[in-house]
């Protein structure tokens, strides 16, 4: 495991928007492996909720990013409904958040939510994160623990609706966390871009009736299941956790299911996946573990590297890489004549949002990970590549590691 190197001191200018302090999308960010790859170092850990607020590679005027690592697409804080999130006072029953202090961002009504989401994208957002559900009453615990774990919708379907269209009409992507099978419905319906979570995705009662309706109105909609922190919370919390656990792995099963099915029958834009496992949560640096629980869960190995490759820069590109004009800036990208001097450019850019990147091909970022190990053999063989076996790192064309060496 690679250390993350020390911050140097003065290393963090200042927020020139103050509120706004971002954090890492969890779920949506694509990581190939983060600190296994390439070290983290520049970044501002919130003391209280371990959550990275604020990636300081996306803040204006920097010549070149402050952080070796890799691309970030952010947010700002999550958008939540008032006495929806915490930290939540024990001494102050009726206050959501501690001396003012909350995780995300509170907006209530069409207006505010509206407001909330220019706020954010004026502020320099990539992306729009809406907690679409929560455990809402979780200060009822010690008397049911049934209304407890209750995911329990935030925002009404208008609220919602107004907060994903706002951030596309900015051309901005929407990220929703959703665990319900009747919030996942809704959010297709909205035109989402992504839902973390969604372990009720599937039920016995429904059967595949949502995965089905997934395939056939939320086509642009990634799912990213977030294995891994289902997985944690079952190691954390034991048997109080485990239904959690056995639906998310239920529904990943089904959801693989079906979509072998409709590839037999020539369709294979059925329900699309990220690889994406809510680091944060748990320790940066374990981010493959979500590759390897999908391959425990029966998905094959190419599928998993695609997911996490292509499908990662599907689903957090920006919507100008969308539609019959994205199809046309790939084509342009792939047919530069100047592709030298374009890439050098793209690479020294901090965005770098010009040039796609998830795939080996022309005009693509020459991004690569070369393993030790058999990617291609069992279960036991994958986890040991993808874990243990990454020999070699290059982003952009520069090489971070050789050998199993940091070289930069």
């Amino acid at each position: 495991m690679v250390s993350t190197p020390p911050v140097p001191e003065n290393s963090g200018p200042s927020d020139p928007f103050d509120p706004q302090l971002y954090h890492i999308l969890a779920g949506q960010l694509f990581d190939s492996f983060s600190k296994d790859l390439l070290p983290l170092q520049a970044i501002t850990i919130d003391r209280k909720s371990g959550t990275i607020l604020k990636c300081l590679a996306i803040l204006p005027g920097e010549e070149k990013p402050v952080i070796i690592g890799p691309r970030y697409y952010c947010s700002t804080r999550a958008i939540v409904s008032t006495g929806s999130y915490g930290p939540k006072s024990s001494l102050f029953p009726s206050q959501s958040g501690v001396e003012g202090i909350t995780g995300a961002q509170v907006a209530d009504g069409i207006e505010e939510c509206i407001k909330a989401v220019r706020k954010q994208i004026g502020a320099g957002a990539d992306w729009i994160k809406i907690y679409a559900d929560y455990k809402f009453r979780s200060r009822v615990a010690d008397v049911s623990s049934d209304i407890n774990r209750m995911n329990l919708p935030l925002f009404t379907k208008a609220e919602l609706k107004a907060m994903i269209d706002c951030a596309h009409s900015l051309g901005v992507k929407v990220s929703a966390h959703a665990h319900t099978a009747e919030m996942i419905e809704k959010l297709l319906e909205l035109g989402v871009d992504s839902i973390e979570h969604g372990a009720e995705l599937f039920d016995e009662e429904r059967g595949f009736s949502l995965i089905k309706k997934w395939a056939e109105v939320g086509k642009k909609t990634f799912w990213v299941p977030t294995l891994s922190v289902y997985y944690h919370m079952l190691k954390w919390s034991g048997s109080s956790r485990s239904r959690e656990w056995e639906r998310v792995q239920c529904s990943f099963r089904k959801v693989l299911e079906f979509r072998d099915t409709q590839a037999v029958e020539g369709k294979f834009d059925a329900v699309k996946i990220s690889c994406g496992g809510d680091t944060g949560s748990f320790p940066h640096g374990e981010n493959a573990l979500e590759m390897i629980l999908m391959r425990r869960l029966g998905a094959r190995w190419q599928d998993v590297l695609a997911w996490v490759t292509l499908g990662g820069w599907e689903c957090v590109r920006g919507m100008e890489w969308e539609g019959s004009k994205g199809d046309m800036k790939v084509v342009r990208a792939e047919s530069k004549l100047e592709i030298d001097d374009g890439l050098n450019k793209a690479f020294k850019s901090t965005l770098e949002r010009d040039v796609p990147f998830g795939a080996v091909r022309t005009g693509w970022a020459a991004d690569l990970v070369g393993v030790e190990g058999r990617v291609n053999g069992e279960v036991e063989d994958f986890e040991a590549a993808v874990m243990s076996g990454v020999r070699f790192v290059m982003k952009g064309g520069t090489v971070y590691k050789r050998n199993g060496q940091e070289v930069l």
